[in-house]
């Protein structure tokens, strides 16, 4: 019997235009696990204030990072599907799908359905939980799959921000890209709002060092989570703890997001005197748009501009082959015994 293995990714527009990003956006930013107010409220944001105006501006940071191939999400995302597959064998399917945008998850239930896969592993690509992410992708798999008279067996692979093989991937392509010392080291993880923390986790920023370590009350805590990644992360590479900086970036509006703020805390390492700085963007398994533009274009303009000298983007870990064996891995230990 064969084996379904689905990765799922966030999205991507189809092309860096206005017209594509607004598509792109509009379904984005019109579930409310992204824009978690009540549906009056969001869509007067989304057709009223963010529509209108912003997919300009995200289409031109998008043009900074387009590619022959197209999104740098997109054709990553392929190659590791891809690469995936031949790593499995014969007795897996392998596909990808996008929350947002194409190919749907929609689209790939349907396709698995048609080759009549009775089991399925499916693998949301974000280390850390997230309603916004993690969240939003389930529920839409849930739904694909509750339109179907016959529903496969189903396993989904949990947050991976703590399994070793996810963690030795990324510092193996961190020890490719560090071959020389760096004045600091920041870990930037993308930003939530607060209220995406504690919804539902009264723990949340019940004191203020409630994310230094894991504990039961925060097991599904992303801000504990991505500080348990950076741990684990600058263990493995030897980084001194006076030399590591945690910072969430991408926020957007006037809401109070989860801190410190990520190009706040660039421009403040340059100005403190950091002439080299190592940026890990260990949110994103693929680099994209908060990856190749937020960090390596506006990131370093900001922290040249402050008095830096040179900051270096560590890459996601894309199609890479330790990645690709650690997902084979992972599929292989949740799949069918």
């Amino acid at each position: 019997m064969k084996t379904g293995v689905l990765l799922i990714q966030l999205g991507t527009p189809t092309a860096p235009k206005p017209g594509a990003i607004r598509r792109y956006l509009r379904q984005f930013l019109g579930d409310w696990r992204v824009i978690s107010m009540p549906a009056p409220l969001r869509l007067a944001l989304l057709y009223g204030v963010i529509l209108p105006f912003r997919p300009g501006r995200v289409a031109h940071a998008y043009q900074q990072i387009w590619t022959d191939r197209g999104s740098p999400l997109m054709f990553h995302t392929q190659d590791l599907a891809t690469k995936l597959a031949a790593e499995m064998g014969e007795d897996y399917r392998v596909t990808y799908a996008m929350r947002y945008g194409e190919p749907s998850i929609s689209r790939a239930v349907r396709s698995f359905r048609a080759q009549n896969i009775r089991r399925l592993v499916v693998v949301p690509l974000y280390p850390h939980d997230a309603s916004s992410t993690t969240g939003s992708s389930i529920e839409a798999l849930y739904k694909a799959l509750g339109s179907s008279w016959h529903a496969p067996a189903l396993t989904v692979v949990p947050a991976f921000f703590d399994q070793p093989g996810y963690l030795e991937s990324v510092a193996k392509v961190a020890r490719g890209t560090l071959t020389q010392p760096f004045d600091h080291y920041l870990f930037s993880y993308h930003g939530l709002p607060e209220n995406h923390l504690s919804r539902e986790q009264p723990y949340c920023f019940s004191h203020s060092d409630c994310c230094a370590r894991m504990v039961q009350e925060n097991a599904f805590c992303y801000r504990a989570q991505c500080f348990a990644t950076t741990q684990s992360i600058a263990q493995r590479l030897d980084l001194a703890r006076d030399r590591v900086t945690v910072a969430f970036q991408s926020r957007v509006g006037r809401g109070k997001w989860i801190q410190p703020y990520t190009d706040v805390v660039i421009e403040q390492l340059a100005e403190k005197g950091v002439k080299k700085l190592a940026v890990f963007c260990l949110s994103f398994t693929a680099d994209c748009l908060e990856t190749l533009e937020e960090i390596g274009i506006r990131g370093r303009d900001s922290f040249l501009a402050a008095g830096g000298e040179d900051l270096r983007l560590v890459p996601a870990l894309n199609a890479t082959d330790v990645w690709v064996r650690s997902l084979g891995d992972f599929v292989r230990s949740y799949g069918p015994k």
